[in-house]
């Protein structure tokens, strides 16, 4: 790609972007949400076309205007939705549009057949017969590389295939890339873990702000690749601020003997004003579980929760908000925001209610605030009509806490606030953080990532099989104190 550019309204997503790619080598794309990344494979692969620039293929320039001419050229690209449908088999989704054909009639036989060996060839044990919403996500992916195989791409461009997968899957993914690079297909591979660019790229292409800064070896230090992505080292990566008072003596936020059967057991713990306290704990230890039961969202058998000394009515959310609770939960498309909305009708979603005097909604007075809000978030988008839908998913996080910021939540729960965010956008979450906990508020934080829970908390409880394990101060918790905890039998022997 020489010199690409494209515009959309009130936005330039690419701005004379250069981009080559060589048989049989992995080229990884980086940048933050917002650096144009979408928007180049996009126009590989037919979706856009550039208003500027010229794309070439084996030195000559081509026009690649939809799905199919990309197709035509060898192109294959594996969205992070897929492009399945739910109701065709495996092999059906495989060779869709192109089913071979005997007597003028699909060959279901050789179809099924020829769907079986590509799914051998990505190592994956499925029936092609199999509908496609009956398979996990890790296996809709692999059908989709089967899908690219099928048309014997010669590129093949993977948009953040990793973030859905575990670590098994995404060794098999890799084994994948790998063979597909020896027989000389030229991968793109978008990703934002950094840990996988060595493992797996050859070269590393960095976007920011829709221009293309720098092509270095995919070996490059991970400092060194966060500084060219965001423009600025990141020594601080993890700046929590705490200021020199002492939090408050009284509890915002006190939870005693939360209990409801099968989930957890005797949950008690207090979060004040002006502290961040982490949730850690292994994957099903019943995080999620208990923040949604102070929330008011999911009920619970026995135990109370108080804000400010006064309890609070059990699985009722209208309650918790009135008290002054906030949750920003870890589905943040499926829970957190209304996609096909506005940006400013998003952040009112919490104050609608407040704002409505005898029946009538405030709107000039919702679209003041909404804008005060989103301009000191620094939410990047067109304007606040700008659909929430079409934000990258850290201005979409921004929204949902921007939410809870107008609304003035006292208490606010974030559940993996940062996970699928690029390494910029968490930074201006945790500087959000710690302006939240200096002006008196208490944040009560769950994430899978360790070293955030470690940079962010001013103490730590870890939640192990439904209890907690424990509870660390900020000098004791290290990797392996928490990691001891969350893998604790909290039951012991005596059961029961």
């Amino acid at each position: 790609m020489e010199g690409v550019r494209k515009a959309f309204p009130g936005v330039v997503a690419l701005d004379g972007v250069d981009f080559e790619l060589r048989a049989g080598e992995v080229h990884v794309l980086l940048g933050e949400n917002g650096a144009g990344k979408s928007t180049l494979i996009k126009m590989l692969s037919g979706a856009h076309r550039p208003d500027e620039g010229r794309i070439l293929v084996d030195g000559t320039p081509v026009r690649i205007h939809s799905a199919q001419d990309a197709e035509r050229l060898g192109i294959a690209t594996i969205y992070q939705e897929f492009n399945l449908v739910p109701e065709l088999s495996v092999a059906e989704n495989i060779f869709l549009g192109r089913q071979p054909r005997r007597f003028g009639l699909i060959d279901h036989r050789r179809m099924n057949a020829d769907a079986a060996e590509l799914l051998a060839r990505v190592g994956v044990g499925v029936d092609p017969r199999t509908r496609v919403r009956e398979l996990g996500i890790a296996r809709l992916q692999m059908v989709e590389i089967a899908k690219a195989l099928s048309l014997d791409a010669r590129v093949l461009i993977m948009d953040e295939p990793t973030a859905v997968l575990t670590t098994d899957e995404t060794d098999r993914l890799f084994r994948i890339v790998r063979t597909l690079r020896e027989g000389g297909v030229g991968v793109v591979f978008i990703t934002h873990h950094l840990e996988e660019i060595a493992a797996l790229g050859d070269w590393v292409t960095v976007l920011r702000d829709g221009r293309s800064v720098e092509q270095v070896p995919a070996h490059t230090d991970q400092d060194e690749l966060v500084r060219l992505m965001v423009g600025r080292s990141i020594e601080q990566q993890y700046p929590r601020e705490r200021g020199d008072a002492a939090p408050a003596d009284r509890p915002l936020l006190k939870v005693a003997g939360l209990t409801r059967d099968g989930a957890f057991r005797d949950v008690s713990f207090e979060v004040r004003a002006g502290e961040v306290v982490g949730l850690a704990g292994l994957v099903g230890a019943g995080r999620t579980e208990v923040v949604r039961a102070v929330f008011g969202a999911d009920p619970y058998d026995s135990g109370t929760v108080e804000v400010r000394g006064r309890a609070l009515r059990g699985h009722d959310v209208g309650a918790a908000m009135d008290a002054g609770i906030g949750l920003v939960p870890e589905d943040r498309k499926g829970q957190g925001l209304v996609l096909d909305a506005s940006v400013d009708e998003n952040l009112g979603l919490v104050t609608l209610r407040r704002a409505t005097r005898a029946g009538l909604v405030d709107r000039a007075g919702q679209r003041r605030a909404a804008a005060r809000v989103a301009e000191r978030l620094a939410v990047r988008m067109a304007g606040l009509d700008q659909r929430v839908g079409t934000l990258s998913g850290g201005n979409q996080q921004k929204v949902v806490i921007g939410k809870w910021l107008l609304a003035d939540s006292k208490v606010l729960i974030l559940d993996e606030p940062t996970r699928g965010i690029d390494v910029g956008a968490k930074v201006e979450i945790y500087q959000l953080v710690n302006e939240l906990t200096a002006s008196g508020h208490a944040v009560l934080m769950i994430s899978s990532d360790l070293p955030e829970v470690l940079g962010m908390s001013d103490r730590v409880l870890v939640m192990a099989q439904g209890r907690i394990a424990g509870e660390l101060s900020r000098q004791e918790a290290t990797q392996d104190a928490v990691m001891a905890l969350a893998v604790k039998d909290t039951e012991g022997s005596h059961g029961h």
